[in-house]
């Protein structure tokens, strides 16, 4: 849930002129509301990627509010819940609040009351979600495979990658340069039954008509002047794993006839023989033109196309998901800090806007090197003068980047004098988001006014 959706709220109650009530008076609060009359419709409703709050009567039949709770609590301990009870029990209540109760709200309540309480709770959970997603993307990157991105067009790829990778189907992977193809490929092949064998990759625009059919195919020795010895080809060596061709639209048209056999009868003739050798692999090509397009397709055969679109992959460019370039930025500052033995230095305002603003023609590897000039000090105006000291070196993710967050405000504010008008306009968030990073952060506003 980004902070421009409503957030979910699941209300239950049992009297359903009240459910009725407190459903609208939320909803023109902004929130989107699910009611229910039970519980147990409520539970099944849930599960721990709800990003919302849920608010509860307690006296209900069958499950009452604090047994909802309780199993809420076993579902996911961070879900925020409010009871609320007409019987004004003290003793409930503070027992529901050691529990772990979000709020307790006794009837009659004001509107706002329960508005305020919801809208913090929301807040709440949103972080938790953030910071949840921040972990598995920065789990991810641990594995070596950068597939980084909070942006919904980031899940549905993952989410995608997860759902066909064990299928064992050829994939064809269409993005711009730089936008991170093989990392597509690699995870496919890592998440695949054949991540025991070899990931092999060729790039198909980088060698020339007579050398890239022995690369493919391998040959005897003595098949063609200089082939001394026997030489295993990619699509071979591919043979119980995954074969990856990249830029796939440069292979040369003969090339591409004998392709079209081996996705046809998966076997292979070596060049200098006519054995036919079996192979069972995998292919994932990649382009980065649309082949679907007669106009930009060119000379690459029809046929061979829909060979391999049996599922096509196309990866957004960044500019197209610039929520992401924050987090990217940040996991390779820390991976460029690592290989040249230096500290991640702090991460002024300037950096920041940048990275919203460029348009990333170059994509992740641009960015991948805007990270590795920044924490050598090489980029012009962006350099700051206090490294993150040595101890945060171990901080979670999520946290390095609460503090990147607070430091972009605290610079912000003391650029603009503690003025507020002008200091929103320059973040560009909402006066209400301001205020709440300002109570997040310990930040008071006034230390910034002259």
């Amino acid at each position: 849930m980004t902070s421009d959706e409503a957030a979910p709220v699941i209300l239950i109650d049992d009297d359903s002129d009240l459910l009725k009530a407190t459903a609208q008076t939320l909803e023109l609060a902004g929130f989107a509301v699910s009611g229910f009359s039970v519980a147990s419709d409520a539970l099944a409703a849930l599960d721990v990627r709800f990003a919302g709050v849920v608010v509860s009567d307690i006296r209900m039949p069958e499950i009452d509010g604090l047994q909802l709770f309780d199993r809420i609590l076993r579902l996911d301990a961070d879900i925020p819940v409010i009871l609320v009870t007409g019987h004004g029990d003290i003793a409930m209540a503070v027992k529901a609040m050691k529990d772990g109760v979000y709020d307790f709200i006794t009837k009659p309540f004001a509107a706002d009351r329960l508005v305020q309480s919801v809208r913090r709770a929301a807040e709440k959970r949103r972080l938790v979600m953030e910071n949840r997603a921040l972990r598995e993307a920065t789990e991810q990157a641990q594995e070596g495979l950068p597939l980084i991105g909070q942006t919904p067009a980031m899940e549905r790829l993952r989410r995608t990658l997860r759902q066909i990778a064990d299928t064992d189907v050829d994939v064809l992977v269409t993005g711009e340069t730089g936008s991170g193809k093989e990392v597509v490929a690699s995870l496919l092949h890592r998440w695949s039954r054949r991540a025991k064998g070899n990931f092999v990759a060729l790039n198909c625009g980088t060698l020339p008509e007579t050398v890239i059919e022995s690369e493919l195919f391998g040959h005897e020795a003595g098949a063609f002047t200089g082939a001394q010895k026997k030489r295993i080809g990619r699509i071979e060596h591919a043979s119980g794993g995954t074969l990856f061709l990249d830029e796939i639209e440069s292979m040369p048209p003969s090339t591409q006839v004998q392709m079209l056999r081996v996705l046809e009868m998966r076997e292979v003739t070596p060049l200098g023989t006519n054995e036919l050798r079996p192979v069972d692999l995998r292919v994932v090509a990649a382009a980065k033109v649309d082949l679907g397009d007669p106009r930009q397709r060119g000379a690459f055969r029809e046929d061979l196309y829909y060979r391999l679109n049996v599922v096509t992959i196309s990866i957004p460019p960044l500019r197209e998901r610039r929520d992401d370039a924050a987090l990217l930025f940040f996991y390779f500052a820390e991976r460029a800090a690592a290989r040249f033995h230096r500290p991640v230095p702090a991460v002024p305002a300037a950096v920041h806007r940048h990275l919203q603003d460029h348009d990333w023609p170059g994509n992740v590897r641009e960015l991948a090197h805007f990270a590795e000039r920044f924490v050598l000090g090489l980029e012009e105006g962006t350099q700051a003068p206090d490294p993150v000291p040595t101890a945060d070196a171990a901080m979670p993710l999520p946290e390095r980047l609460e503090r990147y967050e607070a430091d972009i405000i605290r610079e912000t504010l003391g650029r603009n004098d503690g003025d507020v008008r002008r200091t929103i306009e320059a973040l560009g968030i909402p006066r209400k988001t301001f205020y709440d990073k300002l109570q997040r952060h310990g930040i008071v506003r006034s230390d910034f006014s002259r």
